[in-house]
């Protein structure tokens, strides 16, 4: 006989709570495949795309493109199994005995051991079956996130099932930690509330226990008709236009206002002729063979910065604010801004110090694609103790870097452009940038964070500098 089981949306890892539903990959009637992705979401960190640890037919989404849901909330039920009386039944190869679970797929959920024997499931069977359980109905969009931890649709309930019937499972008492249970059991009564837009937290039911009826919802929607509507106020403002800090851009307001908050800041900055830097970037991109990848100037920087935090490793620490104790950490995972359509984000380049200016070019030019194209995982994105941030790509010359909470410095750089400068005495038109530091004055004093400046600007003007680490 077929079973209906519920797949919630599972831990992301990372300490993420909630996702947004970007694009489902399946429809209601469709059949899936075990570990099959089935829906696209959008975390603080990353699109993700989620796979599915049962396999059989889809018969209910929770949840329209663009809503916000939980860890844990309902996003689709699966009827898995095949009826033999209904549909002919599937063949176990050695057996007989049927395996729908997939193992632990992502963080937080599976089916335990991962599956020995799997059973080959007949589309048309488990259509058939899935034909007999009424679908639940999609969430509409922008359903609040509490209502989405309490009201989740549960899957009809058949006293009796009968022959190719499914036979699903009894709704799980729904609980939120502010308000206790809400005792609900009929989808319908569930369906309702919402249409209105009814906390059923806030009602008392008159069925057994305390049960909510259908009457009592009824009641508290003719009572909300007939509540009185406040006049608004004279003077209030014109409403302008509202986008919602959630996901990556939402992630970046936290981290900068936490920054801003327990950082006390401070910055420093210095020309420096860029001249020679771009002479031996011409250098080594002409000594490459054909179709070979380019040296760009951020892969020089990055490698200028791993040299300077190898003389200066108070800048790549952290503080741990309840110990009263700085971090400094023996890895430099360095981090680079990089601007793309879904907002900034920081790619993290891993174990930065170990890598050749080739070998950080080529991992900076994966880690920016996989950005553009929104493929970036939580790992991707996290883990960094330096950034590199090159913002003279917008045609400016300085800027005061905000530190990306909780490392403790941030190199930015300008754009490279034409100036007049002193050089070997006499007046010249040179290639100036100007390189500024934001560090974490609690790491460090001025001194150190002006000789780790210094150092950079002495590897841009004199690039043989960088021999000497080699």
């Amino acid at each position: 006989m077929a079973q209906v089981l519920e797949f919630r949306l599972p831990d992301l890892g990372e300490g993420l709570t909630e996702a947004e539903v970007v694009r489902w990959l399946v429809e209601v009637g469709d059949v899936v495949a075990i570990d099959q992705p089935v829906v696209e979401v959008e975390t603080a960190k990353a699109m993700v795309e989620v796979p599915c640890p049962y396999g059989g037919v889809v018969t209910a989404r929770f949840g329209d493109e663009g809503a916000e849901l939980p860890v844990g909330a309902p996003l689709l039920t699966v009827a898995v199994g095949s009826p033999v009386e209904s549909a002919g039944g599937g063949v176990d190869e050695d057996s007989g005995t049927e395996d729908s679970g997939s193992g632990n797929v992502l963080v937080g959920y599976g089916t335990g051991a991962p599956p020995v024997r799997r059973r080959r499931v007949r589309p048309e069977g488990l259509k058939a079956a899935a034909a007999a359980v009424p679908a639940a109905p999609v969430e509409a969009a922008g359903t609040a996130l509490a209502r989405a931890r309490v009201q989740a649709p549960a899957p009809a309930l058949s006293p009796a099932p009968g022959p190719g019937q499914v036979q699903a499972s009894a709704p799980a008492p729904v609980t939120d930690a502010a308000f206790g249970p809400v005792a609900v059991v009929s989808p319908l009564v569930r369906r309702l509330a919402r249409q209105h837009d009814l906390d059923l937290r806030r009602l008392a039911g008159s069925g057994p226990d305390g049960l909510i009826l259908r009457a009592d919802v009824e009641s508290a929607i003719r009572s909300a008709a007939e509540a009185p509507v406040p006049e608004p106020a004279a003077a209030a403002s014109p409403a302008g236009e509202r986008v919602a800090l959630r996901g990556v851009r939402g992630a970046v307001a936290d981290k900068l206002a936490r920054s801003r908050r327990e950082i006390p800041d401070a910055t420093c900055w210095v020309d420096a002729d860029a001249t020679e830097l771009m002479a031996a970037r011409a250098a080594m991109n002409g000594a490459s063979g054909a179709g070979a990848a380019k040296v760009s100037v951020l892969a020089l920087l990055a490698r200028i910065c791993t040299a300077a935090l190898a003389r200066y490793p108070e800048l790549n620490s952290t503080v741990d604010q309840e110990a009263r104790e700085i971090v400094r950490l023996p890895q430099v995972h360095l981090g680079f801004a990089a601007q793309t359509d879904r907002g900034l984000v920081v790619p993290v380049v891993r174990d930065a110090h170990t890598r050749t200016t080739e070998s950080i070019g080529a991992e900076i030019a994966r880690l920016t694609e996989a950005a553009r194209t929104g493929r970036l995982t939580p790992a991707d994105l996290t883990g960094g103790t330096f950034t590199l941030n090159n913002y003279g790509v917008f045609g400016v010359d300085g800027s005061t870097p905000i530190i990306n909470h909780p490392e403790a410095a941030m190199l930015g750089v300008g754009r490279i452009v034409p100036k007049p400068w002193v050089y070997e005495g006499r007046l010249a038109v040179r290639q100036v940038v100007q390189l500024s530091l934001t560090f974490d004055h609690r790491v460090c004093d001025g001194g150190t964070a002006g000789g780790f400046l210094r150092y950079v600007a002495d590897c841009v003007e004199q690039p043989a500098l960088l021999l000497r680490s080699v």
